[in-house]
């Protein structure tokens, strides 16, 4: 069988993966309801309950979905009501009809009873009438299925595409914050280091009294000082990865957009550690601390996004 298809394409942007999608179609002769709903997963699983009569048509819905869903843990629930007895027609089992009489007069024989079985007794026999479902036109009931997904889908993408907007400018808000306690590690940075050298220079003065103190020497000292607690390429990251993920949400425009903002809070949250590793100041250390919490709140609006 050729399936039809008319699939509309589904312009990437920023989704939730929390979504509800539901549509109905309903004329003279079936009523068909197709309902989706999802929470987040990291990846795409579909759970799809289908009546008996479309379970051949698994496959294609699977596909039909794939095609506006990449992440997420999705329900589908598919219902179809027929309204006409065209599809069913009734079967008489003359053969069996038989042996029933053969065993109502054998019966009658062995126990010396009347035989007084009529036509209405014997249609009652289980099996003897039987309501049976003729074969569909499959290519006509999935013209009469694919619109209804369809929309169902499409309003499931709305709702997802609405909830990712409200996600985008709450993680675009965490980032400016975030931002900003990245400058002000950079600004509190220079400040250690001269309060290094003013705490080394009085002590130095403290020790030698009057004797002359040698600027070259501290000067040495302040410089390994430097070195160690350095966090530029900490920053410089941070202020990169954060530039990055402004652009992705902004844009919108990427494919797994979900994983590429994960690895970008995993990348963030290592130079946190690093910054808080490196530091001896409990100004910078607290900052780093904040960094990883807000980090961390990032980390956890990601996972609901697609």
């Amino acid at each position: 069988m050729q399936l039809i298809r008319h699939r509309k394409r589904v312009k990437t942007m920023m989704k939730s993966m929390t979504g509800f999608g539901r549509a109905e179609a309903t004329d003279q002769e079936q009523k068909i309801t197709v309902e989706l709903k999802s929470v987040n997963h990291r990846y795409l699983d579909m759970n799809i309950k289908i009546p008996k009569k479309l379970s051949y048509f698994e496959a294609a819905i699977r596909n039909l979905l794939k095609s506006y869903i990449q992440r997420g843990k999705v329900d589908v629930f598919v219902t179809y009501e027929d309204y006409t007895q065209k599809r069913v027609v009734l079967k008489y089992n003359q053969e069996l009809a038989a042996e029933y009489i053969q065993y109502f007069k054998r019966m009658s024989e062995n126990f010396g009873l009347e035989n007084d079985v009529n036509v209405s007794q014997l249609m009652r026999c289980p099996e003897v009438l039987m309501m049976e479902e003729q074969d569909i036109d499959e290519t006509e009931l999935w013209a009469s299925l694919e619109p209804v997904l369809c929309q169902a889908c499409e309003r499931f993408v709305e709702s997802r595409t609405a909830e990712g907007k409200n996600l985008t400018r709450d993680l675009l808000c965490k980032l400016e914050g975030l931002e900003e306690k990245v400058r002000l590690v950079e600004a509190r940075s220079p400040e250690v280091i001269q309060a290094y050298r003013e705490k080394l220079t009085n002590k130095m003065r403290e020790l030698l009294e009057d004797t002359q103190i040698e600027e070259n020497r501290i000067a040495a000292e302040v410089v390994l000082f430097a070195d160690k607690i350095c966090n530029d390429e900490e920053t410089v990251r941070l202020r990169s990865h954060i530039k990055n993920m402004r652009t992705i949400l902004v844009e919108g425009n990427s494919q797994s957009v979900g994983r590429k903002l994960d690895f970008l809070a995993q990348e963030m949250n290592r130079e946190a550690n690093t910054i808080l590793s490196k530091s001896n100041d409990l100004e910078i250390s607290n900052l780093a601390i904040d960094l990883k919490t807000e980090i961390e709140k990032i980390r956890e609006q990601i996972q609901n996004i697609e």
